[in-house]
């Protein structure tokens, strides 16, 4: 589009212009060529800057606020030469000047300009509408994964069928959390005999998806509604349930996981096999944090001297422990997202640091017990929990009467 108030220099131009090729509108004024727009979409306008009525200028600052789909490239013809006028010129939106009178060649010239620029963003437009609807496309994908991941996350909830039990004499409480929709962490408990209670905890390494099918899989074999599937459980000669050895509780498991999984993933495993009559503790920690006992009198005492984790050397040995509860002492079975728990300075609490949180809130009873403990490891690590937690919280209160 040719605008410029002098009929001759209008013709001059689509002369130059059409004999290039091009395509030309004409308008006499600012306020014509405003009115064409609607009917037309020119590519390039070529205005001059002094006009009667609107000046080219405006017509330049006019189109920019009509925003358009497609971009106009704007040259204005002048005879302006101040580098300061020019600058005005380019702040209001015009992309290049022309010095009347228009040479020929350099007239082509700006239009081939402008037109490889117009290309360029063509181009660029083609590309952000691909971009747009493939991101469109990507957020309906992603909307359908967190939608699965939120259904995934309810079901390995319900992996833990009880996040508390009373026994009389002792209460256990439990702790779940995954950092993201589902996580590599598991907790649970399930009863050996009318005297005795098995408790688990596992960390599966990394926290993704791959790690919680896992945990769903190691639910089933210590599964406290189906005996008959739980591998921690054998029948003696009485057809009474007894209990494996918590040491060879975990070479079985160990055993399992390499034979059958065959899975890159592994596990760290606390499992303590609890007397609720004589608080005898019988306990194997196979990777997995020292498990802590917080006597009634405030100390605490962590067990355990390590071991490898489950699912990853065949043959593993593993060691066990034993130590006895008393009237009012607290066994605490934690995962790594408590005991490495990291300041904005990236300092871990450790054992020292945790035995204090725990001295801290062993008053409580119960959730209010766990929650007390989450609250603290909040506060000292700032809110910033990258990984996730888990934690058995038992109670003995003294020995259980069987006598009824």
């Amino acid at each position: 589009m040719v605008v410029d108030d002098s009929r001759m220099q209008r013709r001059i131009l689509s002369a130059q212009l059409s004999r290039a090729g091009h395509q030309v509108i004409e308008a006499a004024s600012a306020e014509e060529a405003l009115a064409l727009l609607a009917a037309h979409d020119p590519d390039i306008i070529l205005s001059d800057w002094m006009m009667s009525g609107q000046t080219g200028l405006d017509l330049c600052r006019a189109i920019r606020a009509l925003g358009r789909e497609s971009y106009v490239y704007f040259i204005l013809l002048t005879s302006k030469t101040e580098s300061a006028e020019i600058a005005a010129g380019l702040e209001m939106g015009a992309d290049d000047f022309l010095t009347k009178p228009v040479s020929g060649d350099e007239l082509r010239a700006r239009i081939a300009a402008g037109r490889r620029i117009l290309g360029m963003e063509g181009e660029l437009r083609d590309n952000n509408r691909l971009l747009g609807a493939t991101l469109g496309e990507l957020q309906g994908l992603y909307d359908s994964v967190n939608r699965d991941l939120l259904e995934a996350r309810k079901l390995q909830q319900s992996l833990v069928r009880e996040t508390s039990r009373s026994f009389g004499n002792a209460e256990v409480t439990l702790l779940l959390q995954p950092s993201g929709h589902v996580g590599g962490d598991l907790v649970g408990f399930f009863p050996i005999n009318a005297r005795r209670v098995g408790f688990y905890a596992i960390d599966v390494s990394g926290h993704g998806i791959t790690s919680a099918l896992m945990t769903a899989r190691l639910a089933g074999y210590l599964s406290g509604t189906s005996p008959e599937q739980n591998i921690a459980l054998v029948l003696n000669d009485f057809g009474i349930y007894d209990a494996r050895a918590p040491a060879d509780l975990a070479a079985a498991l160990n055993s399992i996981v390499l034979r059958e999984m065959q899975t890159e993933n592994y596990f760290t495993l606390a499992y303590a096999d609890v007397d609720l009559v004589s608080g005898r503790v019988a306990l194997v920690q196979a990777g997995h944090p020292h498990p802590a006992v917080m006597r009634q009198g405030g100390q605490v005492e962590f067990l355990g001297a390590g071991g490898l984790p489950v699912g990853l050397i065949e043959g593993a040995v593993y060691d066990q422990v034993e130590t006895t509860l008393g009237p009012g002492d607290k066994l605490f079975i934690m995962s790594d997202g408590l005991t490495e728990a990291a300041d904005p300075a990236g300092r871990q609490i450790g054992q020292g640091g945790l035995a204090r949180v725990l001295s801290e809130a062993r008053a409580l009873r119960g959730a209010a017990f766990l929650q007390a403990v989450t609250d603290r490891l909040d506060q000292f690590t700032g809110g910033r929990f990258d990984d996730d937690m888990s934690a058995i919280h038992f109670e003995f209160d003294g020995p259980k009467d069987l006598s009824g």
